[in-house]
Parts: C-alpha cells; structure tokens; sequence
C-alpha cells in the first residue's frame, strides 16, 4: 500500500508540473520578450519627442541626449541608438550590436530619423533566465510533492504494519497486542476490533490454562493421600486379594498421577516460551496495583525502583506471574518494606528484576533447596517458587535467591536489543494478571 500511495501521489504531482510548468514556462519567456520589446519602443517614442522638442526650439541635438536612452545600468538592456537629423547629420550613442538585433525605427515630422536597437541574444538570455525559474519553481514543487508523499504514504502504512505485527502476535498467541490510535477512521476501526478480539480470546485461554494448572494443583494433594491409603492396606490385610486389588488400584492412581502432572507440564508450557519485548514497568506497576492494598492492609510499603525506559524479552503473562509469586512471597513471609527493583547486568542488554524486603529471610535449611517441589517452610504447597523458576527458564532467563537475608529474589532476564525495541518495531504486549485470590497458595515458605 505504501507503495501504490507514493505512486500515485508522484503521478499526481508530475501530471500537475507538467501541465502547468510548460505552459507557465512558455508564457513567462513571451512576457519577458514582450516587455523588452516595448521598453525598447518606449525608449524610441521618447527620443523621438526629445529630438521633435529640440527641433521646435532650435536647439541643438546631441549624444549627451542620445545616452540617457542608452540604459543597461538601471535594469534596461543596453541599446544601441542613432539620429539622423533631417540636414543628413548623424548621432550615435551606446555600443553598435554585433548580430541580431531588435531595432526600432521612428520618424519624427521634422525628418529626422530615431534608431533604437537591442541585441537579439540579450532578450534571449533574459528570456532564458525567466524560463530557468520556472522549472526551478517547478522542480521544488516536484520535491515538495515527493516529500508530502512519502510522508503520506508513511502515515498510511505505519498503522497497517503494526496492525499487522499485532494480528500476527494474536496468531503466535500474544493475546493482548495494543496499538495507539493511528488517526485514519477506517484502520482504527479495525484495531479496535482487533483488540476486542484479543481481549475476548485472553479470557478464554486464560481461564483454560487457569482451570488446567488449578485442577492439575489442586487433585496432586488427594492423589498423594489416596496413594498413602492404598500403601497402607496393602501392608495391613494378610488377604491376597485384597493386596491384588489394592496394588491395582494403585498402579492405576500412579497413572492418573502421571496424567495431572503432563497436565500441569502443559498449563506451564502455554504460559512461557513465547517472548517478545516488553516495557518491564508496565508489568511492575500492574502488580503493584494488586497488591498494594494487601500490603496497606498489613501495614507494610510496596515500593518500586524500575525505569520507564527498561524493555525485556519475556512472556508478559509469566512474567506477571513470577512476580506476583515473589510479591505473594515476601507479603506472606517477609517483613518491612518489599522492594522492586530492576538494573543492569553485564555488557549485554540482560536485566535483573529484583524482589526483596526486611524480613528474617530464608532459613539455612530450606535455602539451598527453595526451588524445589514441596519445599515448604509449613504454609503453602511448595509449588510457587518451582513454577516461577520454571516459567523464567522457558523465557531463557533464571530465576535465583541473591540473598539469603534479609531476603532478595533475582530474576535474571535478557534485555531487548535497539531493532527489537517495541517502540521502533512492534506494538506494546500487555500483561495478563493471574492473579486468584485469596484461594491461591503459589510457593513455599522462607
């Protein structure tokens, strides 16, 4: 489209050079003829009625007369001019011209005979001149034409190429593209639809993956106690038949087992694995709006240290969450005032996103393993903090515990190099809030 918009402006504006540059072009160099023409006539009458003046008052004609009709210094062509009076005297004045020549001749009433010439190349040259600065006006506007088109042609197809960027990171699943309004009716009409779309196909896929990775969660607990039952039987009854039936039961809770966690595998590879850039404050401040009346009802600060300027390559959905689990983490476990903060790490472009506060930190005991399943301090399923590092790995980041105490969680990320800034190349992702509520237990104790 780009394309066909210039094309067809530069036709129009070629068009309109043409047809009104040669014209223009060709009456300008007549006018500037014409105009040499009878300022030269002009000049002829007027030493004509000089000469027929000095006549009538007998007196005498001469070339000081003769050279204020010369001209060429007050923006007249110079001429060459020359009486012949009636007793057959000759006057000259001016330099003779050499070649073509304009001349006029007037014949006054006393006899005398008045010679006014100008040179044929000085009127060319003139003409010339004028024709030169219409095809220089004509070459601006022609420049001028190109610039407004490309500018057009710009403004047309920036909206189409990141309507595009957003409906092909709706088909490699990044639900919720964002695109300013572009100002062109007909292309925010369909971004807004677009967005509708993605915001509708968000909350479904949301809530499937939210349904799989709670039903997954939720059904290991009373598998892992049925398992214990089933043990216990088998141990307790001397009956072979009962053992048979127990130890097939148990195969066949060991295969649901199995089915819960793919299930579970599945929902965390949905969640992560697909980065793209993304403005690492709009995720912070999305948290912190959640969280930060849990934190004011606990009498604690959520305070953030992150630039509006950080880009990350992440999955916006499992970033949100990583932090929301370590954000749920120090709310639960820590103490004093929890901090986000993000910084610099290395000569690359990588990002840290740290999360810490003031409380007792992690236990030596648990320290070395807090990223383990069911790991836990006692609270909680001892899931979160795996999940979290799970779904930082499968964005090609790391999640680790910088500090033991007081506590600080760093999630290293890598940064968005200038060509993939989403600013320059591709519109804004949002974040999805996964959050659940008071229902959710994400990670383990510290």
């Amino acid at each position: 489209m780009r394309r066909r918009v210039l094309q067809a402006t530069v036709a129009a504006v070629t068009v309109a050079v043409v047809l009104l540059g040669i014209p223009l072009a060709f009456f300008s160099a007549q006018l500037v003829r014409d105009a040499e023409l009878r300022n030269r006539d002009d000049r002829a009458a007027g030493l004509a009625r000089q000469v027929e003046s000095r006549y009538a008052g007998e007196r005498p004609i001469t070339e000081e007369l003769l050279e204020l009709y010369v001209g060429g210094s007050d923006g007249n062509l110079p001429a060459s001019v020359s009486v012949v009076t009636g007793d057959g005297t000759r006057l000259r004045a001016g330099e003779p011209i050499e070649g073509r020549a304009y001349p006029q001749i007037v014949r006054t009433d006393s006899g005398a005979v008045v010679m006014v010439s100008i040179s044929y190349w000085d009127v060319f040259w003139r003409t010339a001149r004028a024709v030169a600065l219409v095809v220089g006006a004509s070459v601006v506007a022609f420049g001028a034409g190109i610039f407004v088109a490309l500018w057009q042609a710009r403004r047309l197809a920036a909206p189409l190429v990141y309507l595009a960027a957003s409906a092909e990171q709706l088909g490699s699943g990044q639900v919720r593209p964002r695109l300013e309004p572009s100002g062109v009716e007909e292309i925010d009409l369909v971004a807004a639809e677009l967005a509708r779309s993605a915001d509708r196909m968000a909350g479904r896929l949301a809530a499937e993956r939210q349904f799989a990775a709670d039903a997954s969660h939720q059904l290991r607990t009373p598998l892992a106690a049925l398992s214990m039952r089933l043990e216990e039987i088998m141990l307790a009854t001397d009956k072979e038949e009962v053992r048979d039936e127990a130890r097939i039961s148990l195969e066949q809770v060991e295969r649901l087992v199995t089915v819960v966690d793919d299930l579970l595998a599945r929902s965390r590879r949905a969640s992560g694995g697909t980065t793209e850039p993304v403005h690492l404050l709009d995720v912070v401040r999305q948290q912190a709006e959640e969280w930060s009346p849990s934190f004011a009802t606990a009498g604690r600060d959520l305070v953030l240290e992150v630039p509006d300027d950080v880009a990350v390559l992440a999955t916006p959905g499992a970033l949100a969450q990583v932090l929301a689990t370590l954000i749920e983490n120090s709310l639960r476990h820590g103490g004093g005032t929890t901090t986000v903060r993000s910084r610099g790490s290395g000569p690359g472009a990588a990002v840290v996103v740290e999360v810490a506060d003031e409380g007792p930190g992690v236990p030596d005991d648990i320290a070395p393993r807090i990223f383990e399943r069911e790991v836990t301090s006692g609270e909680g399923t001892g899931l979160g903090l795996a999940l979290a590092r799970d779904l930082v790995a499968a964005d090609g980041g790391r999640l680790e515990l910088a500090q033991r105490r007081p506590p600080v969680f760093a999630v290293f990320l890598a940064g968005v190099p200038r060509i993939l800034d989403p600013e320059v190349v591709l519109p804004r992702g949002s974040s999805l809030s996964l959050r659940r509520g008071r229902r959710r237990s994400r990670g383990p104790g510290r």
